[in-house]
């Protein structure tokens, strides 16, 4: 079970970062999203991989810890806050400048 989740992660942060260097906006906003997917994962697995346990102490079974999964429900919500601003963002950049392109420069006008 923990591979899985090492495997996961590792493969969520490798293309999130793919994505978030590419030189469009889309592109950027889908990695940094599958980035903060990733830092989730590894948030909720630091928590202890406990299959049927259930997050209360009573002193002798074994439990899951409940800070990691506040954690991670708080930065879903935090998330897709930033992501629907980050969106908006990208569409307003994309409407003044004219083209989607991360560096920010104006669409040239063709000569005549």
């Amino acid at each position: 079970m923990e591979s899985l989740y090492a495997i996961t992660t590792g493969v969520l942060t490798a293309c999130g970062l793919y994505l978030t260097l590419r030189g469009r906006t889309f592109p950027v906003v889908v990695g940094l999203t599958l980035l903060s997917y990733a830092v989730n994962l590894f948030l909720f697995s630091m928590g202890g991989l406990t299959t049927g346990a259930a997050a209360i102490i009573d002193g002798q079974s074994h439990f899951a810890d409940p800070l990691p999964q506040a954690l991670v429900l708080t930065a879903i919500v935090i998330g897709f806050a930033m992501t629907a601003f980050v969106v908006i963002l990208a569409m307003r950049a994309r409407s003044e400048l004219g083209n989607d392109h991360v560096d920010g420069r104006k669409r040239e006008e063709p000569h005549r």
